[in-house]
């Protein structure tokens, strides 16, 4: 543990191919953070991590002698740090509107998503790849609303809603229809950020490489 207090810069303990991972990386690199990113097996994890993090999980963020290993914690803390650009809205209602959407993300998508990846021929996954494409089909009319996901500037939201589409290759959705338009447009703006492209895990670019 002496060695990991003397730290003079972040370390961000990063599974390369998760997508909760991949949303602190974002924030990480739209903000220019300064960072040591350590990938981590996570079926191997060094002994360190379980040093660090009471339940030895990935994503776990250590700044200085702060410890985070919750993803979202660890992206609104990264806003609080270095305030420029900002990813979360001034006003407190706009705020908690951000929050709720990302609770709901975490609510309707996420859980789908870690099936498919968990067990991608599972029963279960061919439910949860249909329920998906429809949700994300349904949600598609408002990403034609503004630039970003409900906002006029790229926010924390937006960051939780890229890993997952970056990743429909792998999970086996794809969105040609016409009503996904407005999907493949926000796509294709947030996937050609200079912070976006270097998020990216070498695992990560391999999914649409």
């Amino acid at each position: 543990m002496g060695v990991v207090t003397k730290r003079s810069s972040m370390t961000f303990f990063s599974d390369p191919a998760s997508h909760y991972s991949h949303r602190v990386r974002i924030v990480l690199a739209e903000k220019g953070v300064t960072v040591d990113i350590v990938d981590v097996d996570p079926d191997n994890p060094p002994a360190e991590l379980a040093d660090l993090n009471p339940y030895n999980a990935l994503p776990t963020l250590v700044d200085r002698d702060l410890v985070l290993y919750e993803p979202n914690i660890m992206m609104e803390y990264l806003d609080e740090r270095f305030p420029h650009p900002p990813l979360l809205p001034v006003y407190p209602v706009a705020r908690a509107n951000s929050r709720l959407m990302i609770h709901r993300i975490q609510k309707d998508w996420c859980g789908l998503v870690d099936q498919i990846l968990a067990q991608p021929n599972a029963k279960a996954s061919e439910t949860a790849r249909k329920e998906l494409r429809e949700s994300l089909l349904a949600t598609a009319p408002l990403f034609a609303e503004m630039p970003y996901f409900l906002s006029e500037e790229f926010t924390i939201v937006d960051c939780c809603i890229a890993p997952i589409l970056w990743r429909l290759p792998a999970l086996g959705i794809d969105l040609n229809d016409k009503q996904a338009k407005p999907l493949q447009k926000y796509m294709d703006s947030i996937f050609s950020r200079e912070g976006f492209k270097a998020s990216l895990s070498d695992l990560e670019e391999d999914i649409r490489s």
